[in-house]
C-alpha cells in the first residue's frame, strides 16, 4: 500500500496482491462477461422507442456512442495494464485525483449499481408474470435472493452464471441477425416488404430530423452502462493484463455486431415506423418473419438480461465497498473476505439496499421508482469521465518521467480522451432537453449533494485509523 498526499490529505492506493482475491475467473468467463456487460435489456427492449424516436439514424447514434465507450475502454485498460486492481475507478481517481475523488466515484459506482439491479429485479418480476400470476415483489425478492447466494459461495459461481447468461444474450442475437440476413437474401418468412431500402426510403436517415435524432444519444449511451465492468475483474482475473487487454481490444467488433449489425438487419427486414416504445423490436422482428412463439422466446431473453445485470451488480458492488474500505472511506467492517476469499460483507450491505427495490416496488412502483434509478444516469456519465481524466494525468506523469509507462496505450491521446469527455458533456446538455433527463440531473445534484456532505463525516470517522 502507498501514499501520496494531495489536497491536505493522504491517498492510499492498493495494489492487486494486497487485495486478497482468489483470481477465479478464468480467460473464458472474463471474455463472455465483456461481451455480455455491453448488451442488456437497452437493446432487447429499449430500443423500440429509440427506433420510433430516431428512425434509421440510430444507428449512426449507436456508431458516435461507441466510439467513445471504446476510447473510454481502451483509456480503462491503459490503467488496469499500469496497475490492475479490483477497486479499478475508485482506486485510479484515488492516486491521481486525490481522496474526495477516490470516495466520490466509488460510492458512485456503487450506487449506479444499486439502483440498476432494484430496476432489474422489479423488471424480472414483470417477465415472470408473462408465464406466472405471480406477484411481481415476491419475483423480486426471490431473483435477489438466488443470485446473492450464488456471489457469497464464490467468485467462480457468479463468473460461471454470468458466462451462461452472456451466452444465451449472445445465442439470440446472432439468431436474429442470421435469420433477418436469410429472410432479405432468401425470401423466406411472412415480413412484408424486407430490404435494406427500408434504411432510407421511408423519410430519409433523419425522418425526425437531426435534432430528435441527435435527443436519442442519451438513450443509446446507457444502453452501453455495463461495459466498463471488465475493469472491476482485474483483482480476480486470471493474468489480468493479458485477459482484460483481449476483451477489450474486441470491444469494436462486439459493438459493430451486437447493436449496429442487430439495427441493420432489424430496420431492413421491417420499415422503422413500425417499432414503438414499450414493445421489443426483436419481437416485432421474429413476429413478422413468422416464428411462432415469438413474444415468449424474447421474453425469456430479457428475463436472461435483467438476471445478468442484477447478477453483475452485486459482484461490482461487494468489490467496490471492499475496496472504499481498504482505502478507509468506508466501514473497516466492509472489507471483510470469507474463507472463500469473497467480499461478504459487502455483498451483504449492497444486497440488503437492494431490497429497498423490492420495498419501492410495492409502494410506489413508478414514482419513487424513477426517482431512485435516475442516480445511474448521471452516475455512470461521472464515472465514465473519471475513467477519462485519470488517464489524461496518468499520460502526464509519464511524460514527466514519475511512473513508468504501460505497454497497452490509448491511440491518439490526450486528443481521443479530451474528445470522449466532450461527447459526455454533449450527452449531459442533451438531458435538459427531455423530461427524464431533467430528473436525472436534478437526481444526480442531490446525490452530489449528498456524497459532498458525507465525505467530511467519513473522514473525520476513519481520522484515527488513518494515524494508526
Amino acid at each position: 500500500m502507498t501514499t501520496d498526499r494531495r489536497a491536505g490529505a493522504p491517498a492510499l492506493t492498493v495494489t492487486g496482491e494486497e487485495e486478497g482475491y482468489k483470481r477465479g475467473l478464468n480467460p473464458r468467463t472474463i471474455q463472455m462477461i465483456a461481451i455480455g456487460g455491453a448488451i442488456g435489456t437497452g437493446l432487447f427492449y429499449g430500443a423500440g422507442g429509440a427506433i420510433e424516436q430516431a428512425g434509421p439514424a440510430l444507428i449512426l447514434c449507436y456508431l458516435a456512442a461507441g466510439l467513445a465507450i471504446f476510447v473510454i475502454m481502451r483509456a480503462l485498460g491503459e490503467l488496469l495494464t499500469y496497475r490492475p486492481v479490483s477497486g479499478s475507478f475508485a482506486e485510479y481517481a484515488n492516486e491521481f485525483l486525490g481522496r474526495f475523488a477516490g470516495f466520490a466515484t466509488g460510492w458512485t459506482y456503487w450506487a449506479v449499481w444499486v439502483t440498476t439491479c432494484m430496476a432489474e429485479i422489479t423488471v424480472a418480476g414483470k417477465y415472470v408474470k408473462y408465464w406466472f400470476a405471480i406477484p411481481e415483489w415476491v419475483t423480486a425478492l426471490v431473483v435477489l435472493g438466488i443470485l446473492f447466494a450464488a456471489n457469497l459461495i464464490s467468485v467462480r459461481l457468479f463468473g460461471e452464471g454470468e458466462f451462461w447468461f452472456s451466452a444465451i444474450k449472445v445465442t439470440a442475437i446472432l439468431a436474429m441477425i442470421l435469420i433477418g440476413v436469410g429472410v432479405l437474401i432468401i425470401g423466406f418468412g411472412h415480413a412484408a416488404h424486407p430490404t435494406v431500402t427500408n434504411l432510407w426510403a421511408d423519410g430519409g436517415v433523419f425522418p425526425n430530423g437531426f435534432g430528435k435524432s441527435l435527443l436519442a444519444l442519451q438513450i443509446v449511451v446507457f444502453a452501453y452502462v455495463g461495459v466498463e465492468l471488465v475493469g472491476v475483474t482485474a483483482g480476480e482475473a486470471a493474468e489480468p493484463r493479458k485477459t482484460l487487454r483481449k476483451a477489450i481490444n474486441s470491444l469494436p467488433l462486439r459493438i459493430g455486431l451486437f447493436y449496429v449489425g442487430a439495427l441493420l438487419v432489424i430496420m431492413s427486414v421491417v420499415s422503422w415506423r413500425e417499432f414503438h416504445s414499450g414493445r421489443s423490436p426483436f419481437v416485432e422482428v421474429f413476429a413478422q418473419i413468422g416464428i411462432p412463439g415469438a413474444a415468449g422466446l424474447i421474453n425469456f431473453v430479457l428475463l436472461t438480461a435483467a438476471l445478468s445485470s442484477c447478477n453483475s451488480g452485486i459482484y461490482s458492488t461487494g468489490r467496490m465497498l471492499r475496496s472504499l474500505a481498504l482505502r478507509q472511506e468506508a466501514p473497516a467492517a466492509l472489507g471483510g473476505l470469507s474463507r472463500r476469499q469473497v467480499p461478504y460483507a459487502g455483498i451483504v450491505v449492497s444486497a440488503a439496499a437492494m431490497v429497498i427495490g423490492v420495498i419501492v416496488n410495492v409502494i410506489s412502483p413508478d414514482k419513487a421508482f424513477g426517482y431512485i434509478t435516475s442516480v445511474s444516469t448521471m452516475g455512470i456519465i461521472f464515472v465514465w469521465g473519471v475513467i477519462l481524466v485519470c488517464h489524461l494525468m496518468y499520460r502526464a506523469k509519464v511524460r514527466r518521467g514519475e511512473l513508468p509507462a504501460a505497454d497497452y496505450r490509448l491511440p491518439g491521446a490526450p486528443v481521443t480522451p479530451v474528445l470522449a469527455l466532450a461527447f459526455l458533456g454533449l450527452v449531459v446538455v442533451l438531458l435538459f432537453f427531455s423530461a427524464d433527463g431533467r430528473t436525472a440531473l436534478v437526481v444526480g445534484l442531490v446525490w452530489a449533494l449528498l456524497v459532498c456532505a458525507g465525505y467530511p463525516l467519513v473522514d473525520r470517522f476513519v481520522r484515527p485509523r488513518r494515524a494508526a
